[in-house]
C-alpha cells in the first residue's frame, strides 16, 4: 500500500478538513491531494521519473517539504531526505550513494547542492521557485501501485565506519511505524496536530504519515525551526500540540518563561537520554504529557516506548525508575538482549539490544555487506548495550562505543578523526563524546601534534557539518593504549573527566 493513498482518500472523504498550516498559510485535505496528484503528474511526465527511482528532498522544515514527500510517493519513488545542515561533501555522498535522479531544494541550499552535486543527479527543482510552482499545471495521475516491500524512504545514519548507510525503508515499515505511534504513544492526538519543530528529514517527518492517517494537522512552526518561545505562543492556536522532540528541546521548553497558556496533547522525546531528574523537572511545569521512545533509524521509532500514560500512573520512586529506562517493547515488535553468540541472557543481564519486526529496514542501500551483520539471524542488531528486567522494561546501559549523540543528532568519532587526520602535523586523534547538561553530551578531540585549535577548527568547518565538529581540542603527548596499540577510549573518557574535576 503506497503511503500517499492515506491523504488521497481523506482528500475525497473530507475535502475542506485543515490538512498542513504554517503562520497563517492553511491547506486542506482536498487542496493537498488534487495538488499532490498533479505534481506526481510533473514527476512522472515531465522528469521521467519511475518507480522505484530515488529523489533527494533537501530543505529546512516548511509546509513544501510535506508536499514534495507525498508527491514523491504519489509518483511512486522513494525519499531521501537529506539534513540540510549536513556539510556539501556530505550531501555530496548521500545524492551519489543512493543514486538520486532528482533534488527538490530550498533556496537557501541551492548554492551548497548545486557546488557539490555529483554527476549522477540530473536535475535540482528548487522550491518557491517558478519551476516548483509550475509542478501543479500537470495533469493529475493516480496514486502509483506499491507494494509494502517497495521502497518509500532512504534514512541515511551514520555507521560505525563514518559512512552514512542507507537504511532502506519500506511503505510497510512506514506504516507499521505509523500504526505503533498511533496505537501506542499517541492514541488520543493522532488525530489532532502535531508541530515539526525537529527535522522533518528525521525523527519528526516519520510522524507525520500518522497524523494524516487520522486527519490530523501538520504544522511547521513559522520560523521552520525550533524556538521554545515560539512553540509555547503556539499553544493556545492549536489546543492539544503534539511533538517530537530530543531531550535538549525539553529542556529548553522547560527553561523558557513564555507562559502563553494552552496545554500540549504528547510530547515524544527520543534520539538521546534524558536524564531523570530533567524528565521531572518538564512533568513539574506541563504535567505528565511526555512518553518515551527507543528506535533507531534502522527501525524508525518503533523499538521500545515508554508511554505517558505509564509515566502519568507512576508515583515517587516506581515513577524515577521508569523514567529511567526506554519503557517495553511496542506491540508489534520483538526486543531481546542477546549475547555475543546471539542467544538470550537472564532477566536483567546486560548484552546486545536486538529487536526484530515489521518496522524493520529491509537492509542498507548497496551495502551487502552491512546489511548481512546487522540483520544476521533475523535479528536488527543495535550495537547497542542494555538490560531488560523481569518486567520487560529496557535500561540503556551503554551505546555503541563510539557514538556521540549531542542535541538528539548521531555523530561517530571516525568521521572526526579521519578529517582531522588529514592535517600535517597532527600524528594521532582520538574523538570520545563528554557528557553535557545542555547537550547530552558534546564532541571532544584529543590531539597527538603540534596544531592550535584554530587551525583544526578550520578544517572540520570545510569537510563537516558544523554541528559534528569538536566544542574542544585538547592537546596530548600520547593517547592511552592497549598492548595491541588499540586506542582505550574509555581510559580517554575517565581522563577526561578527571581532568574536568582537577
Amino acid at each position: 500500500m503506497n503511503m500517499a493513498l492515506w491523504l488521497e482518500r481523506i482528500g475525497r472523504a473530507d475535502p475542506s478538513r485543515v490538512a498542513l498550516a504554517q503562520g497563517s498559510y492553511r491547506a486542506t485535505y482536498g487542496e493537498l491531494a488534487e495538488l499532490t496528484a498533479r505534481r506526481a503528474g510533473a514527476l512522472q511526465l515531465r522528469y521521467g521519473i519511475k518507480a522505484g527511482d530515488r529523489i533527494a528532498i533537501i530543505a529546512e522544515n516548511d509546509v513544501r517539504y510535506f508536499k514534495a514527500f507525498y508527491a514523491i510517493w504519489h509518483a511512486g519513488a522513494c525519499a531521501v531526505p537529506i539534513n540540510a545542515k549536513l556539510h556539501g561533501r556530505e550531501i555530496a555522498y548521500i545524492l551519489e550513494q543512493s543514486g538520486a535522479r532528482l533534488a527538490i531544494v530550498s533556496q537557501a541550499m541551492e548554492s551548497v547542492v548545486a557546488e557539490f552535486a555529483p554527476a549522477s543527479l540530473e536535475r535540482m527543482i528548487v522550491l518557491r521557485t517558478k519551476e516548483w510552482g509550475e509542478l501543479t499545471t500537470s495533469d493529475p495521475v493516480p496514486v502509483a501501485p506499491v507494494s509494502q516491500d517497495d521502497l518509500a524512504w532512504l534514512f541515511y545514519t551514520s555507521g560505525t565506519t563514518g559512512r552514512p548507510k542507507g537504511a532502506m525503508l519500506s511503505h510497510g515499515n512506514l506504516a507499521a511505524c505509523s500504526f505503533s505511534y498511533a496505537m501506542e504513544q499517541n492514541p488520543s492526538g493522532y488525530t489532532g496536530a502535531i508541530l515539526h519543530a525537529a527535522p522533518m528529514s528525521h525523527g519528526s517527518g516519520l510522524y507525520m504519515m500518522a497524523h494524516v492517517m487520522g486527519g490530523g494537522i501538520n504544522v511547521i512552526p513559522e520560523s521552520g525551526h525550533f524556538d521554545a518561545d515560539e512553540i509555547l505562543n503556539l499553544l493556545p492556536q492549536w489546543p492539544g500540540l503534539s511533538m517530537f522532540a530530543a531531550p535538549t528541546m525539553i529542556k529548553r521548553l522547560t527553561a523558557s518563561g513564555v507562559n502563553a497558556g494552552g496545554q500540549f496533547g504528547t510530547i515524544v522525546w527520543g534520539g538521546a537520554p534524558m536524564y531523570v531528574a530533567d524528565s521531572l523537572a518538564a512533568i513539574e511545569r506541563f504535567g505528565p504529557v511526555f512518553g518515551q521512545l527507543y528506535g533507531q533509524g534502522e527501525s524508525p521509532m518503533t523499538i521500545t516506548r515508554l508511554t505517558r500514560d505509564e509515566i502519568a500512573a507512576a508515583h515517587g520512586a516506581e515513577r524515577e525508575y521508569l523514567l529511567g529506562t526506554a519503557g517495553r517493547a511496542f506491540a508489534s515488535m520483538e526486543c531481546a538482549i542477546l549475547d555475543q553468540d546471539d542467544k538470550p541472557v537472564a532477566a536483567g543481564e546486560m548484552g546486545e539490544i536486538c529487536a526484530r519486526g515489521p518496522a524493520v529496514m529491509r537492509g542498507y542501500w548497496n551495502n551487502e555487506k552491512a546489511s548481512a551483520d546487522t540483520l544476521r539471524n533475523g535479528w536488527l542488531h543495535t550495537g547497542d548495550v542494555g538490560t531488560i528486567d523481569a518486567r520487560g522494561f529496557l535500561t540503556l546501559k551503554d551505546r555503541s562505543k563510539d557514538l556521540v549523540i549531542s542535541g538528539g543528532s548521531n555523530i561517530y568519532p571516525r568521521e572526526i578523526e579521519e578529517v582531522l587526520l588529514r592535517h600535517p602535523k597532527v600524528r594521532e586523534v582520538s574523538v570520545i563524546g563528554r557528557p553535557d547538561p545542555e547537550w547530552g553530551e558534546i564532541v571532544v578531540a584529543y590531539v597527538v601534534g603540534e596544531v592550535s585549535a584554530v587551525e583544526l577548527d578550520a578544517l572540520c568547518l570545510s569537510e563537516l557539518a558544523r554541528f559534528k565538529r569538536p566544542k574542544h581540542y585538547i592537546a596530548i603527548d600520547a593517547l592511552p593504549k592497549n598492548n595491541y596499540g588499540k586506542v582505550l577510549k574509555t581510559e580517554l573518557r575517565t581522563m577526561d573527566a578527571a581532568g574536568r574535576q582537577a
